[in-house]
């Protein structure tokens, strides 16, 4: 599986996945819950770098004293809004507005992407940002 990224507006973001062939209902139904729980996560501020507290601990977490006040003296980390997964032909396109997540967020979505495609359904390419040649963005369709 191919990633590129094209230019990148955090508020206005297109994430596109080219799929090997053209994804079944039901494949689709996984893409969408694969979207969604990740935005979920987001909106909820799971993707907040800044705390982090048991991944800097690495490996052995048993006894972790973990400290509330930092945790919450940093910024709110969340997502702000996510279109719905659409789906033209073998492509598969969203539409985010990733207000103060981190780039965290894309690592974790690549990562499932990945891992999605190694066990569900291939995917050829993912693309994040920027404009798709193959399936172009009516913005009039947006405002609607």
């Amino acid at each position: 599986m191919h990633v590129s990224f094209r230019e990148c507006d955090w508020f206005d973001l297109w994430i596109w996945v080219e799929f090997q062939n053209f994804p079944s209902e039901p494949e689709k139904q996984m893409v969408d819950e694969l979207f969604n729980s990740w935005f979920l996560l987001g909106k909820l501020g799971g993707f907040n770098a800044v705390n982090l507290q048991v991944q800097e601990m690495g490996l052995d977490i048993s006894y972790l004293d973990y400290d509330n006040a930092t945790a919450e003296d940093e910024m709110m980390s969340v997502m702000h809004n996510m279109g719905e997964v659409e789906y033209e032909r073998n492509w598969a396109r969203c539409w985010l507005d990733l207000g103060t997540a981190d780039a965290i967020a894309l690592d974790v979505l690549v990562n499932a992407l990945r891992q999605f495609s190694q066990e569900y359904v291939a995917i050829e390419q993912v693309i994040i940002g920027g404009q798709n040649d193959d399936w172009p963005i009516n913005r009039e369709d947006l405002d609607n």
